[in-house]
């Protein structure tokens, strides 16, 4: 069932903001803003919380139009990246806040306040004043203050980019999954696209006010389908070229055969290779049926997961690839055999621009 919906927003300044946009988002799913610095994002979600008013299009929830309703009658949560606590009180009168601006009973504020704590992992912490509390820890606080409410919808701008990375991780599989349990519909903003691709349900990409693609994170991750795309989710292998009759796409490095076709011969494209689509063979072994790229490693980065590694050839430009730990490649200067897999490169029919 669809629980807002984003009928044709448009929104303007010294220049447009957000430019006609429309979506719709189910009842318990998390739909993340992805997108850089001045693309839109946080503009599209003040209006969807009434903090703006639209110069056109409408904001519908639950069915009724919400437009022109005041922020504080649509009961919509907000969790900030400055958490906008109260530093000096206890983590628990800070969670009890909202809940006592609703005027509940005391024992409900209590009850709910607890559960939250308990919800979020600080329920031996409601003591504690938030200025006593880490930053992981006064986050954790934010959510719980902007659960107790139960709002219809919740909006997150931004929420872990004050964390270090480490925090980061660790904090938004918490949220996700404290999301999901609740049930809780919810709109995530972020720039980081590792953080929206492991919390939302849906990503929309943003660019210049537009949305540039909306798609499940799995999806946007292995068909990204405009170049901006591709290089916002930190795609570097982007060649340009063009196709062949026999399904192929020419390019500097040699004819490829990805294994999604493009559409029809002789259109300008650019064929992404995702970085996990190399895998080192034996400099003397057969060159099979999948496409080879030898070169020297001009640069070897241990990340701990992979090794990111930029091989470049006499042919044209370099590529980046993430290859397993398991088998360490040659040192820097050294020279190394690749097969790229046709199943992971990605044709994109625009070129890249000059």
């Amino acid at each position: 069932m669809v629980l807002i919906a984003l009928e044709h927003l448009t929104k303007s300044y010294d220049q447009p903001a957000v430019r006609d946009i429309s979506l719709s988002l189910e009842k318990g799913r998390i739909l993340s803003l992805l997108g850089p610095s001045g693309c839109g994002k946080t503009t599209l979600l003040r209006l969807v919380a009434g903090l703006e008013q639209p110069d056109q299009g409408r904001v519908v929830f639950d069915g009724k139009d919400i437009t022109d309703l005041a922020p504080h009658r649509r009961q919509f949560g907000f969790m900030f990246q400055e958490f906008a606590l109260f530093p000096h009180r206890r983590v628990f009168d800070n969670v009890a806040f909202g809940l006592q601006m609703q005027k509940k009973e005391p024992a409900e504020v209590r009850r709910r306040t607890e559960a939250m704590l308990d919800l979020v992992g600080l329920s031996k912490l409601g003591h504690r004043r938030v200025d006593e509390i880490s930053g992981g820890e006064r986050q954790r606080v934010a959510l719980a203050r902007s659960l107790a409410p139960e709002p219809g919808l919740l909006m997150l701008d931004e929420p872990l980019g004050s964390l270090d990375r480490a925090l980061r991780e660790r904090l938004m599989l918490d949220i996700r999954a404290i999301l999901k349990k609740l049930g809780i519909t919810s709109i995530f903003v972020t720039h980081d696209q590792s953080e929206a691709l492991a919390v939302a349900d849906t990503i929309a990409v943003m660019n210049r006010g537009r949305i540039e693609q909306i798609e499940p994170p799995e999806r946007l991750y292995l068909q990204p389908k405009t170049l901006f795309v591709a290089r916002f989710l930190g795609f570097r292998n982007l060649l340009p070229g063009r196709t062949t009759a026999d399904g192929g796409i020419q390019t500097e490095l040699g004819r490829m055969y990805p294994e999604a076709k493009p559409t029809a011969p002789g259109a300008a494209v650019t064929l992404v290779i995702r970085p996990e689509a190399a895998y080192p063979v034996d400099k003397s072994g057969p060159a099979g049926t999948e496409p080879l790229f030898t070169g020297k490693i001009v640069t070897r980065l241990f990340t701990g997961q992979c090794y990111r590694i930029t091989v470049v050839s006499d042919k044209g430009p370099g590529l980046t690839f993430d290859l397993p730990i398991d088998q360490p490649p040659p040192p820097v200067g050294g020279t190394i055999r690749l097969v790229l897999q046709p199943h992971k490169m990605v044709v994109i029919e625009s070129k890249i621009p000059a």
